[in-house]
């Protein structure tokens, strides 16, 4: 690492290396999460599981994947970051590799509802947060831009991959794509990610000289996480903030991005053709995530999420109609409106966290806020299943999405930047 650090010295900050690892790391745990989106429905046909089962093992990966967050969060600052996201990748290329052989329902609730949520709980957005906030005090909202856009560009790069392996040689080879990812991605962060920029003798982006260091934290992670908890729950802040991100994960990993692939079957558009989709709104939320980063360093997050939630419930409640339109004025705009929304929430919601609680405990607290996230997500892809199955067709589900975000549009202009209150760890 001194090395490239040395390497780096005279054209830019080795922070913006730490964003480049990071940003593969978190593209390749959106190629993981994308995935089920193209196996749902070989998997159905294959072991004649039903959606609701299969949705109930996603459901059971989105929770675990948010509910993981802060004690992910809190294991970085206990036991070092590098070394939890080591660990987090190996589990990951395990599990994944191990459900090729999965012959029994249980087996999925277990490899890819447990093992993956768990482990995607330390490769995400709180693994953003953390590194964003020890690497940055300039430019943090356009980095944590460039890190949340990592997922929009995984579905990009991967989606219709998948989409055309599973079609022509099973959902298994779509699991070997992203084992073999991830285990190329492992020695990238092992030799290339530093623990904290002192690690290599630098300072954050933009830190004064006479700041003070970083205090050192000695507790238990489970410790950490709870302590964070019990003091951000006081705020009125931290609810709204969990409140508005459950509806994102609702109205984006959860309903979108799990069962998008499977209404565009009921309209008779093929697997690839909904995957292509996905990758469309991918790269428009690539530009429009990287952008609302960017916003983030100069307007009032409150304002910015306001119109990034009105216009995603806008977008949802037509797009039951856009089905049925052609050319521009039916999938395509919406894929456009959609797709620069999905999730520019995040770079806002990171801002207004840290203004709250500090940039040194913000990630644990985010963590939670992020566990908000997914337990949306898991209401979404648990909820829209069943009612697929109970009316045999998206619709209502798309309806309640549609109106929560309206809902959480309302809500995020009652958040108010209080003063700094420190939370105890």
């Amino acid at each position: 690492m001194s090395g490239m650090r040395d390497w780096t010295g005279g054209r830019f900050h080795y922070a913006w290396i730490a964003v480049a690892v990071t940003f593969l790391v978190m593209l390749t745990t959106a190629a993981i999460r994308a995935a089920p989106s193209v196996m749902m429905v070989p998997l159905e046909r294959e072991f004649g599981w039903s959606r609701s089962a299969i949705s109930l093992a996603l459901s059971i990966n989105l929770a675990l994947f948010g509910l993981m967050g802060p004690f992910a969060a809190a294991a970085m600052l206990r036991f070092g970051l590098r070394r939890t996201v080591l660990c987090a990748l190996a589990l990951l290329a395990g599990s994944v590799a191990l459900s090729t052989l999965m012959r029994s329902n249980w087996q999925l609730q277990l490899l890819w509802g447990v093992m993956v949520g768990c482990a995607t709980g330390a490769t995400a957005m709180t693994l953003g947060a953390s590194v964003v906030n020890r690497w940055f005090v300039h430019h943090r909202g356009l980095a944590m831009g460039l890190l949340t856009a990592s997922s929009a560009t995984g579905q990009l790069v991967f989606l219709p991959l998948m989409a055309w392996l599973t079609g022509q040689h099973g959902w298994r080879g779509t699991v070997w794509l992203i084992a073999g990812c991830i285990v190329c991605v492992f020695p990238l962060a092992w030799l290339l990610l530093p623990e904290r920029p002192a690690s290599i003798g630098l300072r954050p982006l933009g830190e004064p000289e006479n700041a003070p260091p970083p205090a050192a934290v000695h507790h238990n992670p489970i410790v950490i996480a709870f302590g964070a908890l019990q003091t951000a729950s006081r705020s009125g802040d931290f609810w709204l903030l969990f409140g508005s991100f459950f509806v994102c994960g609702a109205s984006t990993n959860g309903y979108i991005g799990t069962h998008f692939i499977a209404m565009c079957g009921d309209y008779g558009l093929t697997p690839v053709r909904g995957a292509s989709l996905l990758a469309a709104m991918g790269m428009f939320d690539l530009l429009g995530t990287t952008l609302s980063g960017w916003l983030s360093d100069r307007f009032a997050p409150q304002a910015l999420l306001f119109v990034y939630y009105g216009l995603r419930g806008l977008a949802l409640l037509y797009l039951p109609h856009a089905f049925g339109l052609e050319y521009f004025y039916g999938l395509p705009l919406f894929t456009l409106f959609y797709g620069l929304d999905w999730v520019a929430t995040v770079p806002p919601t990171v801002k207004l966290t840290t203004g709250v609680f500090g940039s040194e405990q913000a990630p644990v607290v985010f963590g939670w806020i992020v566990a908000g996230h997914q337990l949306g997500a898991a209401f979404a892809a648990l909820g829209a299943g069943m009612l697929r199955n109970s009316l045999g067709s998206y619709t209502v589900a798309t309806m309640i999405s549609g109106a929560l975000c309206l809902l959480a549009a309302a809500l995020v202009l009652r958040i108010r930047i209080e003063r700094h209150r420190p939370v105890q760890v």
